[in-house]
Order: C-alpha cells, then structure tokens, then sequence
C-alpha cells in the first residue's frame, strides 16, 4: 500500500460489485476509510466481512430522498467527517425508443442523476469542513458519443457530464473538485443490456476489435486506479474534467 488516500474519508456508492467493487478494493489498498452505499444487503456483509474495520455497509435505496439523506448522516457519524464522495451506483436499460416505456426512462434518471443531485446537495455541508475534498462521479463514454438502444443510459449520462462540469464550477471556490469518469467497454455484467441489444456475446466480442483501437474490453481494475487518482491530492489542480477510459474510441 502506498497510501495515497491515507486519511481520506469516502463515502462509494454502488460498491458491492462491478467496477465499483473495484473501486472499493483500490481505495482500502490505499489507506481510505470507505463508507459503502448500497441496496445489496447480502454483498454489503461481504465486503465488510472481507475490508475488516475500514469499510463499513449501509443499505440504502438510492431511488428514495429520505434513505440517501439517513446514508449520509450514518456514513459521516461513523467516519466523522466526509473528503470524498464517490458516485458509482448506476443502472442500465436497453431497448429502441418506440419500446422503451417511461417507466423504464423516470428509472433510470432516478438512479443515474437525480441520486447524484441529491449526494451531493446533501454531502457539499461536510465536504466544505474538510480541508481538501472531491466528488468524483460515473459517467460514461456513451455519454459524450450515445449508442443505439441505450437511450436513456446515454441521455442520463451526458447529464451526469453536465452535473459534474457545473458543480465543479459552483464548488470551486469551496476548494471541492469535480470530476466524472467515462468508461467504455468494460466486461463487466452491467453491460448485459447493451450486449443483448447487438444480439449477445458472441456478437459483442466480434465487434470489439472493430471499434476500439486497443482491440479489447478493459477489466473493471484499469478503471479504477482513475477513481484513486481524481480523489486523491495528487489531482489537486484537476476539476470539471469528464476523462474516457476507453481503449481509444473517442478521439
């Protein structure tokens, strides 16, 4: 451990599995003390039961205003204070706009933005009585370039891109950074919705070498060494940044 995050206090949404599990993994190895949000009771006592005394769950569902709010109250009792908030938690859709119902649209906006608005309208009190802190969100490549059958992941994610770019630019002179990051493909199963839509895996792993120049999908663990770095002092001058990590795609 080289401690880049020693002393820091984050609070990881979404970081029971996925890139976020590995968010979490890289944030311990670094000496954080992680808070961890999630709607996943069964996994949020495994990663307890695996991080030991530095991370501790707390169940909340981000749909609801009340629950994020009492996930932020019990986040900051417990680690006195807050220096980072992490916004990973998200959700993914597929299916072409004259089937995608509006139910499905209000979902995923629910969990993709307006849970990020609402952490961070209710973090941003705790975040200033740190000495140095950040908000570092999830966005996504699709939401700079948008994919067929992803509309409302890819509109919720430019959106995140905008959240981030205004926060940071409102907070600035607080001195809390806001920076989003942009994934690409990652084989991850929460891109199971976007490998249905273009007809399964076999299909995916042929179009990957086609549209992405380093030829492959990325792991959940080469995305989150960014998440270490945007949070850690060593980004000190980095904010309203959105930064792709995507094999090259966007260029």
């Amino acid at each position: 451990m080289s401690g880049r995050l020693s002393g820091k206090r984050v609070l990881l949404t979404g970081g029971v599995a996925n890139i976020g599990l590995a968010i979490l993994e890289a944030f311990v190895a670094e000496g954080a003390t992680v808070s961890v949000v999630d709607i996943d009771a069964a996994k949020g006592a495994e990663v307890e039961k695996r991080f030991g005394e530095r991370v501790r769950f707390f169940k909340a569902d981000i749909s609801q205003e009340d629950e994020i709010k009492d996930a932020i109250a019990q986040s900051v009792a417990w680690m006195k204070g807050l220096d980072t908030l992490c916004l990973n938690a998200g959700v993914q859709l597929s299916g072409k706009v004259e089937d995608f119902s509006t139910s499905n649209w209000d979902k995923v906006f629910t969990i993709n933005v307006r849970a990020n608005f609402i952490f961070a309208r209710e973090s941003v009190k705790h975040l200033r009585a740190a000495a140095k802190s950040s908000i570092v969100m999830m966005s996504s490549l699709a939401g700079k370039r948008g994919a067929p059958g992803l509309l409302a992941y890819s509109a919720s994610k430019a959106a995140v891109i905008g959240l981030t770019t205004t926060l940071a630019l409102e907070l600035a002179r607080d001195g809390i950074r806001v920076n989003a990051v942009c994934p690409g493909w990652i084989d991850t199963p929460f891109n199971q919705p976007a490998i249905d839509y273009i007809g399964g895996r076999d299909k995916q792993e042929a179009l990957v070498p086609t549209v992405i120049p380093l030829g492959r999908q990325a792991t959940p663990q080469e995305v989150a060494p960014l998440f270490v770095y945007l949070a850690s002092d060593e980004a000190s001058y980095v904010t309203a940044q959105s930064i792709n990590v995507d094999g090259g795609i966007y260029n």
